[in-house]
């Protein structure tokens, strides 16, 4: 195939005209979504869409459609430039989409209402209100101008991951969605582009966040869901930097919290708290 040197693309429009004789050609286009500031979990993402596409997309795009608190999305970190770079270390081949909020909102910077089959409804979804409406927007544009044969997004936000599935199962769009594992630090802080808000203190206490995990995990063997979440509840009391918006014990396949463990279901407990007033989320397969 030929060599792409890379190309940004601001306008989708101008994508869509370079991306137009791949897809006439049945090229395979790889694509993976997201908000910059860019760390090895993306990186992973963009490996895996390289080694198994023609082409591979990478958008870079603060969707302002998918924040519930302004202030929030105000400091989200904006790194073009270096996110650029990074990428061109792993590959000159990749296209990249970073547009601005016009050419993908024109005008109209609100969210399409989407139903998830009530995935919707837990976790993320009921401490974010309208957040996977802003999610479900963005992807489905996304999808429908780069047009991928695959897209891959990390399972650090599984609950965002499954409600993509969700998506393309229920519009029926044709793109494969691949969950890649989740990417941590080495002191198992699990890459997120907020880390790079966090004090170089609050980065090495927040190792604690998948210490208790892992002890979750254990615990969950033998011990019912209920407990499991009240000795997590307990773990977060000893350590007052921080504080537990929620962590749950939920079926893999529908999200619904568990009351009851049943053998042949696979289980994850998903958490989010605050250290430096900075919003962390992560989760853990219980089986």
């Amino acid at each position: 195939m030929q060599e792409i040197l890379m190309l940004i693309f601001n306008k989708k429009s101008d994508l869509s005209a370079f991306l137009s004789p791949f897809i006439n050609q049945n090229k395979s286009i790889g694509f993976v979504p997201t908000m910059g500031a860019l760390h090895e979990g993306h990186l992973s993402l963009l490996k895996n869409s390289l080694s198994e596409n023609d082409i591979t997309v990478m958008s870079i795009f603060v969707n302002p459609t998918q924040f519930n608190n302004a202030e929030d999305l105000d400091k989200y970190p904006r790194t073009l430039e270096r996110d650029v770079q990074i990428m061109l270390a792993l590959s000159n081949s990749i296209i990249v989409y970073a547009p601005e909020v016009e050419d993908i909102y024109e005008g109209n910077t609100v969210s399409e209402n989407f139903e998830y089959d009530g995935l919707e409804n837990q976790m993320e979804g009921k401490h974010r209100p309208g957040h996977f409406d802003g999610v479900g927007t963005i992807v489905k544009r996304l999808f429908e101008i780069v047009q991928p044969n695959k897209a891959y997004f990390g399972e650090k936000d599984f609950q965002q991951l499954q409600i993509v599935k969700k998506l393309v199962s229920k519009y029926n769009i044709p793109v494969e969605v691949i969950g890649c594992p989740i990417h941590r630090e080495p002191n198992g802080l699990a890459m997120s582009s907020r880390n790079e808000r966090l004090s170089a203190i609050a980065k090495e206490k927040a190792a604690i966040i998948y210490q208790i995990l892992s002890d979750a995990k254990k615990l969950f063997q033998t011990n019912s869901a209920e407990e499991t979440i009240l000795f997590v509840e307990n773990e977060f009391k000893k350590h007052p930097e921080f504080q537990l918006e929620y962590f749950e014990i939920a079926d893999e396949a529908t999200l619904l919290p568990v009351s009851q463990k049943v053998s042949d279901k696979k289980y994850r407990g998903f958490i989010a708290i605050f250290i430096e007033n900075i919003r962390l989320i992560d989760n853990i397969s219980l089986n």
